[in-house]
């Protein structure tokens, strides 16, 4: 681990092309800053060397003055001594004045209140372990940095102190706030989180202004508003940013704003003006990964886990990830018809949507009574019997009168899970509340899909019971194809989202075959299918097979293609067998699949593939195709405009190899 190292020394160890410039003291000053003392700079970098965070310490000289002086904190990431996020500011504001004169406190004001704040020490700090996640993208989790926690106080007899914690994952840089105790229990009034992210010149954005919206590539100029987190940057064709949020659970949400003053660069947006806590407190971690590859953020998304506590369930047997198929009609007899076709095709679950229990707008619906045509118990019952479990959506507005009262009871009733529906989630307040709700939720031995607007921040690792959630323009909303190849390397990056997949439905955009690779490419725990469909328009075709078998949970994953924008295609492995899914934009392209990057080199597969064919004599014109390949060959597909392939391997040792074919080195599958 590097230790405190100060200025070129540290720069050096970190592999940086120059050494870095003093803090600007005409950036972040007030105009009348004569001179500067320091920088002192402290380097961090990640086990493996790759990544690297500078972080800045200087004292700013007010002129005619030779004692006090203003602190600017500031700092840098780097990629193999790349620069990922150039020099900037780490800055809160917080204004606790009122509570302060209500105690009789009167203190000094400044500009900025890190204006007086004093470097006292520093703490190293270090983890390297393995914990097993059995409802995630890999089953095993590395979590393991190398950090420091930088302690500061002020100089005066407020008795005001600040923590700022900052770790060099071998997956980028993350960062965060900490309040501790005051000994007066004076509360902190947060108005504002001033932490920049600068970019190097010519970086471009994937932007997005709200949770399910689409997708943009554009500069960091003429916003029309804030960024949805996680922003994914191109800081050139070999370096690739993403800056999230993680352990966001009783604080205002973050987007990300242009900054009035620099190019390039974006700073934390709160939703709140003006948010209370009580020490001690940490507020949550900023978070900018970095890689040489857009695939290489996928794979190494399990930071947003490691940056939430470990599991706080004991016995999480209860606990089922699976597929779920919601029932439209909202009477006994759908339902029935729902739980047997969930029952032979290989689903878990099936989902009463909403007004089951009346308007679900209405404040006056009570989400303890059943209102459609619906023999709750009997449902229930029966599904139980067939081992299909049921989910019930309940909207914000009972979910805000009866939660303590619905959960208990729809654990009486046998209820799976339920589904948050139109939460608010920006300031707070609901953030605190819907986290609270996840937490009784588990209390009552109950699954959560939260939808709309939330997005998650690694919270589905302390309470696993959170198998999904929205926060994404899902497929519900027929999006283009174009926006489904940029969902991997952006919204993804930070956790499940519940896609609803539709599948039958008239008004898709896509080919079915793009449609089959949504639950291997769009990780949920929760997988929904059919969203559109009931049990009597969907057609017995041969692809069906695949969602029969699907996992929805993995032991591993690999991004084989990542052209943004273009075409996609992700591996994803199950015990010994593999599932790749690719995708095609709006225009047709070529795809070469290199099964040596995650198939055991040598050994023998069957592979089963569902590609589009336009001569398929099925109404969904999906072929289904069998061949005998090696790990390491070279697979070739041409996917149609829109369109899409899925591969199911499955090792051929001692299975009958006959009817698969081996294809040859100029076939396209």
């Amino acid at each position: 681990m590097k230790r405190i190292i100060r200025a070129a020394a540290a720069l050096a160890l970190c592999i940086l092309p120059s050494v870095m410039a003093s803090a600007s003291a005409g950036r972040t000053g007030n105009g009348d800053n004569a001179g500067t003392q320091g920088p002192e700079t402290y380097s961090i970098s990640s086990p493996d060397g790759r990544q690297c965070a500078e972080v800045s310490i200087s004292v700013l000289q007010a002129s005619g003055h030779t004692g006090e002086g203003n602190t600017r904190i500031s700092y840098s990431t780097f990629l193999d001594g790349r620069p990922v996020i150039t020099e900037s500011a780490m800055d809160i504001e917080i204004d606790n004045h009122v509570w302060e004169h209500a105690m009789g406190k009167f203190f000094k004001a400044h500009e900025r209140w890190f204006d007086d704040l004093k470097l006292k020490s520093v703490t190293e700090t270090s983890r390297d372990t393995v914990w097993h996640n059995r409802f995630g993208e890999r089953s095993t989790v590395r979590d393991a940095y190398n950090g420091m926690i930088f302690h500061f106080a002020k100089d005066d007899a407020s008795k005001y102190s600040l923590d700022i914690e900052v770790r060099a994952y071998d997956e980028g840089i993350a960062f965060r706030y900490m309040l501790p105790m005051h000994p007066d229990a004076i509360y902190h009034r947060i108005k504002a989180d001033n932490t920049e992210f600068s970019f190097p010149d010519g970086s471009m954005a994937w932007y997005t202004s709200w949770a399910q919206g689409p997708y943009e590539l554009r500069p960091f100029e003429g916003w029309e508003d804030e960024c949805e987190r996680p922003m994914t940057v191109k800081i050139s064709d070999s370096l690739y940013a993403s800056v999230g949020e993680a352990g966001q659970t009783d604080f205002p949400r973050t987007k990300l704003r242009l900054s009035a003053t620099r190019p390039n660069t974006v700073m934390a947006a709160l939703n709140d003006n003006g948010t209370d806590v009580v020490t001690p407190y940490n507020m949550p971690w900023r978070v900018v990964m970095a890689a040489d590859r857009l695939g290489g953020l996928v794979e190494n998304n399990d930071i947003f886990l490691n940056l939430n506590e470990p599991s706080a369930i004991a016995d999480d047997s209860w606990i089922r990830p699976g597929k779920i198929m919601r029932e439209t009609r909202l009477n006994t007899e759908n339902a029935m018809a729902v739980i047997d076709f969930c029952a032979a095709h290989g689903m878990q679950y099936l989902l009463f949507d909403w007004l089951w229990y009346g308007p679900a707008f209405d404040f006056a619906s009570d989400a303890t009574q059943v209102v459609a045509p619906i023999d709750m118990p009997e449902v229930i019952a029966y599904g139980k019997e067939k081992g299909v479990g049921i989910w019930l959506y309940v909207n914000q507005h009972a979910l805000q009168n009866q939660a303590e009262e619905l959960f208990p009871l729809f654990r009486e009733w046998g209820v799976a899970g339920v589904k948050f529906g139109f939460v608010q989630f920006c300031n707070q307040h609901w953030a605190d509340w819907v986290h609270r709700l996840v937490r009784l939720a588990a209390e009552n031995s109950l699954m959560v899909n939260i939808h709309d607007e939330y997005r998650p921040t690694g919270y589905s690792r302390t309470y696993p019971n959170l198998l999904t959630q929205e926060g994404i323009r899902g497929n519900e909303e027929f999006p283009p194809a174009w926006h489904d190849t940029v969902l991997p390397f952006t919204r993804m990056l930070c956790g499940a989202g519940d896609y609803t997949v539709c599948y039958f439905d008239p008004r898709i955009k896509n080919t079915h075959a793009h449609q089959l690779a949504f639950p291997i490419v769009f990780f949920s725990p929760l997988q929904t299918l059919y969203w559109y469909d009931t049990p009597a328009r969907i057609k017995e075709v041969p692809e069906l097979e695949l969602f029969d078998n699907i996992p929805v949970v993995w032991d591993d994953t690999r991004v084989i293609d990542d052209s943004i924008g273009e075409h996609v295609a992700i591996a994803r492995r199950s015990g010994e067998e593999w599932y790749a899914g690719a995708l095609a934009g709006d225009e047709a392209c070529g795809l070469e699949v290199n099964t040596g990057e995650f198939l055991e080199e040598g050994r023998e597969y069957l592979v089963r593939t569902y590609t589009d064919d336009m001569d398929a004599d099925t109404p969904t014109k999906v072929k289904v195709s069998g061949y005998l390949v090696k790990g390491g060959d070279i697979l070739k597909f041409r996917l149609q405009a829109r369109g899409g392939a899925v591969m199911h391997f499955i090792p051929a040792d001692g299975i009958s190899t006959k009817g698969y074919k081996k294809p040859g080195k100029k076939t396209i599958l």
